[in-house]
């Protein structure tokens, strides 16, 4: 698991190297802003592919963050 501090940097994940990225809290999936981190949480704005929520769910695990759902 990542410590939750280094999310502010620019982290590739290393699974998903070529299509998931952290950003100074913010989740890219294929280039596309789907949720962001606050605190403890994951943000997750709308709904997403199978492979995106596999990137949400993967960004979640990584940082040791709880999932909350905003449509």
């Amino acid at each position: 698991m990542i410590g939750a501090q280094n999310y502010k940097k620019i982290n590739t994940m290393e699974k998903h190297k070529k299509n998931l990225k952290v950003e100074e809290g913010r989740v890219y999936s294929y280039g596309t802003h789907v949720a962001t981190i606050r605190e403890k949480e994951l943000i997750v704005f709308g709904y997403w592919s199978q492979t995106t929520n596999k990137h949400i769910n993967y960004v979640a695990n990584e940082y040791g963050l709880e999932i909350v759902k905003k449509d």
